[in-house]
Formats: structure tokens, sequence, C-alpha cells
């Protein structure tokens, strides 16, 4: 018991730290602080937005932002604050959901790949270059099309987009880990395969991962809004903000706040990403740690 909580305090006090070195320059921080703000805004949007999302008001269509409407409203007289705010949850979800899902099952197939080697490492990987033969977005627009548009779809096309990248990086890291001390060690005392390659071979090879994985959260938000803004991916009225953008396009000359708010929104959170993704790249890449 002792033991465990030992190690318990010890698994806490490497994450605080590592927490720590991600947020250690300004402009992690300053990713972390908008980023943690847009969070808020999704989570609690149902309470702290003017409108709801899908309030229509017919005698208020295409109001210029003013006092009552911050951001104007659209064609349907509905409130472009509200609806932002409230897309931020979709927007937000799908970005990490399909981050997470691309790589987790890249991750499995990389660790497949590079623990056992021989005929099973070939027909992975064989099948990883058929995969990635397809340009990503392709793939997903490929994808999306197959199945129609729509939330749920948009997140299994663009998981589908996102393996092929975190199998090949996964399967590197295991190929440098794979012949040393400690796996020889497991392996003769008769510890199962699927224990070696998850409890003891990940965890010393899934930094690599993280740091793609955070990074790639940003262009995923992009990608979704770039498959709703073609209509493949979230459709209206569910105020995503790709698909307030694809809104915002049929009438930009005359009222161009509805495309420049929406994309100046994604804009932001995709820089407030990227700017925690170079956090945890300084913090877990060795190389750059000083």
């Amino acid at each position: 018991m002792k033991k465990e909580t030992k190690n318990t305090v010890k698994r806490k006090g490497q994450v605080l730290e590592t927490f720590k070195r991600i947020f250690r320059t300004p402009t992690s921080k300053l990713g972390g602080v908008i980023f943690g703000i847009i969070i808020f805004i999704a989570i609690f949007a149902p309470w702290i937005a003017p409108y709801t999302a899908y309030e229509m008001d017919l005698k208020s269509i295409y109001l210029s932002p003013c006092k009552e409407h911050w951001l104007g409203t659209d064609y349907m007289g509905r409130d472009v604050l509200s609806r932002l705010m409230y897309g931020a949850k979709y927007s937000l979800t799908l970005g990490l959901i399909t981050a997470f899902a691309g790589n987790c099952l890249g991750v499995i197939l990389g660790s497949i790949a590079g623990y056992f080697g021989g005929m099973t490492e070939t027909l992975v990987m064989r099948f990883c270059d058929i995969w990635s033969a397809i340009p990503g977005m392709l793939l997903t627009i490929i994808i999306s099309a197959a199945l129609g548009p729509g939330y749920f779809n948009t997140v299994i096309a663009m998981s589908i987009g996102g393996v092929p990248q975190g199998a090949r990086m996964t399967r590197g890291q295991i190929l440098v880990e794979r012949n040393k001390e400690y796996l020889e060690a497991a392996e003769s005392m008769n510890t199962p395969k699927a224990s070696i390659m998850f409890k003891h071979l990940l965890p010393n090879v899934i930094s690599p991962t993280i740091i793609s994985m955070t990074m790639g959260i940003g262009g995923n938000i992009t990608q979704a809004a770039g498959l709703s803004y073609l209509g493949l991916g979230v459709q209206p009225p569910t105020p995503e903000w790709g698909a307030m953008l694809s809104d915002g396009t049929s009438n930009f000359t005359t009222y161009p706040y509805l495309l420049l708010f929406p994309g100046l929104v994604i804009g932001i959170t995709v820089l407030a990403i990227n700017l925690i993704g170079d956090g945890v790249r300084d913090a877990l890449d060795p190389k750059l740690r000083n």
C-alpha cells in the first residue's frame, strides 16, 4: 500500500512538472489562456450567450454589428455572437475527438507492426502505404461524400484520414526501443506480449504521438471547417464555425461580417492550440529541453 502511494505521488509530481514545462514560456501561457477562455465559452454558452443559437427574429435580418447584436445577425435574424459561442462546442470536439481517435488507432497499428516485426510489420505497413497514398483531405472528402454530411460522419471521416501518420510515427519509435534491455527482461519473465507493448514499451515512445496529436488539433478544426464549407461536414442549422463560414460566403460582399467573424474565431483558436502545441513539444522532446 505504501509503495503504491509513493508511486502515485511520484506520477502526480511528474504530471505537474510536465504541465509546468508546457506553460513556462509566455507564448504557451498566452495560448493556454485563450484556449481556456474558448473552452469556458463552449461549456457555458447556454448560460452566457445573449440569445440561443436557433432563436430567429425575422425583423432583424442582416443587421450589422450594433448594441443589441454585437456581431450582427444572419439571414434568419439569428445572433452571430450567440451562434459562435454555441458553435465552439462542435468545432472544438471535432478537433479533439478526431485527433485523439485517429492517433489512437495509429498507435495500435504502429505498436503491433513495430513490436512483432516480420510478416506482421510488412502487412500493416503496406496497408498504411496504400492508405496514405491518398492525400488526407481527399480521403476525408471521399469518406464524407460516401457517408453523407453530419457531425458523427465528419468525426469518422476525419479520424480515418489521420491514422497512417500515427502508425508510422509509433512504429519508428518502437523500432528504436525494441531491443533494449528492459524489454528483454520483461520477455524473460514471460510477461504477456500485450502487457509488454502497452504497459512497458508504449509509455516510452508515446511522447512524439502526443506532440503530433496536440499540433494536429488546430489543423483538424480547420479541416472540419473546410468540409462544412464544401457541404460535406456539419450542416446548418447546427452552429458549427465552418458551417457559418459557408453561410457567409453567399453574401460576403454585402455582409462581410458573416464571413469575417467565424473566420477570425477559427484563426484565433488554431493559433492558441498551436502555441500550446509548441509548449508540449518543448516539454516532451528531450532534445528541446533546457
